[in-house]
């Protein structure tokens, strides 16, 4: 069967060399079993079509020709009523399993992009517009429903049912049937070089709507900005340009879609014409290519059959567009899914947590360098990481801090060099900008251990001074926030991201300015907090104050790309 090819599910991690076309038929493999019943369904509702001509010219025959008495015509009718149902429950079956075909590969296409996100980790994440990302998992997976849901199953109705109607035909009059075999091939020439641009147009309509979507986002998110600065009529117009671009763009499809099922009817029609005219001629007497007189019954059957043999491909002409569409949208999907960065050289896994003679992490001529950076931002870095380590990171904004945290984490590959973890390592990493998520404080701080204890999480929070400025909101921990920490202060929000560390309970903590915007009381405490925390446990953190390196027992520079370690105060 043409619905799902036999080709692995593993097939859409090939490289990025792989067609479109191939990448639609790994999917199809997650939904083999529906789309061949829909396809087989398809085809025997389609060859049902000849006992029922069959039926409705004997019954003709008989009650016009032949003068037989209605009585002698019921058993004919009631074959015809259970043909017509037959069909009528062969079509809807098919859609039943068309559907659930369809919601198989949309949820397994967004799973797989999904992971696709994670596996290119948060760097990369975040050098693109989250609008796009956005379109590429809604409106880009949804426009292959039409193909999957559509085209794949009516391949098998192209191949089956016209074949079957032909031989039918052929049986009953070889010049009717002459005639629909030498119209046939030129339908899917034409429509072949109609799809060549209708791919072309479909790929340029997602990607302005790509576009519009990655604009439309990243302007909502900085509205206050827009308003503050006065640009609100300039962005109103950029919008409405995108919208417009979009619009043209969508147009260009429909009218590349129409022209496609213009050019089958023209042949289905002159077909269907050809037919009628021979038989007409034939009737008349002007013309005689049989050696067996016509009967009314023999020319109704050819002439019911005739826009019949053209019915499957009626139908496909309707979703040839939806195949251009779904491979336009593959292309963009695959940008996703495609090169995802080299994993990091780890020995990280499942197990216990390591012992304290190993260490926790070690790094060994390590080069860090930004995706599309020209420069690297360390190089030669050579470290070890022990339990009951205590590490203050110095230096300049812009010297690599964030970045060594970064790596350490596992957010950023090494350009060069080895990193590898302890196997069973916890790692607990608070960003310098941590992301928190629309919701309750709770729920925020649930992202950490989702079925963490409210005792537990209270705890953390406490350890964290989360409950000192949430004790003063209207409903404490069940506070509900912006998407972004929207109603927080910057230090409340890194406060957030220390008690989630917290809540982790890992070996290594790597904090990013964890005491930056805090008043010193508030520091002080924060500090206190994570050193009777660390016990047992390795911190490395980047900061600028002075109180929190006098608090860390290590203090190590980063400078022109270097890391030098120095004593420091225990």
């Amino acid at each position: 069967m043409p619905a799902a090819a036999d080709v692995s599910a593993n097939a859409m991690d090939t490289p990025t060399g792989a067609t479109a076309k191939a990448r639609l038929l790994a999917l199809g493999a997650v939904a083999r079993a529906p789309l061949r019943a829909a396809a087989a369904l398809g085809v025997i509702g389609g060859v049902l079509v000849v006992p029922q001509a069959a039926l409705i010219a004997l019954c003709l025959q008989r009650a016009f020709v032949e003068a037989a008495p209605p009585a002698a015509l019921l058993p004919l009718l009631g074959a015809l009523l259970a043909t017509l149902l037959l069909r009528a429950g062969m079509a809807w079956a098919g859609r039943r399993f068309a559907d659930r075909a369809v919601e198989r590969v949309r949820v397994d296409v967004r799973a797989r992009i999904a992971r696709g996100l994670v596996a290119r980790g948060p760097v990369w994440v975040r050098s693109q517009q989250s609008g796009a990302l956005a379109e590429r998992m809604g409106a880009h997976v949804d426009a292959l429903e039409g193909y999957f849901g559509g085209f794949v199953p009516l391949r098998a109705d192209v191949v089956g049912v016209p074949l079957a109607i032909l031989l039918a035909v052929f049986f009953v009059d070889r010049t009717v049937g002459l005639v629909l075999l030498l119209t046939m091939p030129l339908v899917p020439v034409f429509m072949m070089l109609v799809g060549w641009g209708a791919q072309a147009a479909s790929q340029r309509q997602l990607q302005a709507l790509t576009r519009m979507g990655g604009h439309f986002a990243d302007r909502l998110r900085g509205l206050g900005l827009i308003r503050l600065y006065g640009r609100g009529a300039s962005e109103l117009h950029g919008i409405r340009a995108a919208a417009e671009e979009l619009r043209v763009r969508s147009l260009r499809v429909l009218r590349i879609a129409l022209l496609s099922s213009a050019v089958l009817e023209f042949f289905a029609s002159l077909s269907v014409a050809m037919i009628a005219l021979y038989l007409g001629l034939t009737y008349l007497g002007m013309l005689d290519l049989r050696a067996a007189p016509l009967t009314l019954g023999m020319g109704v059957f050819c002439l019911l059959l005739a826009p019949e043999f053209y019915a499957p491909l009626r139908r496909l002409a309707t979703h040839y567009h939806d195949r251009a569409a779904a491979l336009a949208a593959m292309d963009e999907i695959a940008l996703v899914l495609d090169a995802a960065p080299p994993a990091l050289a780890s020995d990280a896994g499942i197990g216990a947590p390591p012992v304290a003679a190993t260490p926790l992490v070690s790094v060994r001529n390590a080069t860090l360098r930004h995706p599309a950076a020209a420069r690297d931002v360390l190089s030669d870095l050579t470290l070890d990481l022990h339990r009951e380590q205590h590490v203050a990171l110095v230096g300049a904004s812009g010297d690599g801090k964030s970045t060594l945290l970064e790596a350490l984490a596992g957010w950023l590959p090494l350009h060069a060099g080895t990193l590898r973890h302890a196997p069973g390592l916890r790692i607990g990493y608070a960003p310098q900008r941590p992301f928190l998520f629309a919701g309750s404080l709770r729920d925020n701080l649930r992202m950490a251990k989702p079925d963490a204890r409210d005792a537990e999480l209270e705890q953390a929070a406490e350890a964290a001074q989360v409950l000192r400025f949430a004790s003063r909101l209207p409903e404490g921990l069940d506070t509900v926030i912006g998407e972004r920490g929207f109603g927080l202060s910057g230090g409340e929000a890194r406060r957030v991201a220390l008690a989630r560390v917290f809540l982790r309970d890992p070996d290594l903590l790597l904090l990013d300015e964890p005491t930056a915007f805090l008043d010193p009381d508030t520091e002080a405490a924060v500090l206190q907090a994570i050193r009777t925390f660390a016990r047992g446990r390795c911190v490395l953190m980047a900061t600028h104050s002075p109180a929190a390196q006098a608090a860390m027992m290590q203090v190590w520079h980063v400078h022109d790309g270097r890391v030098r370690t120095q004593g420091g105060v225990p």
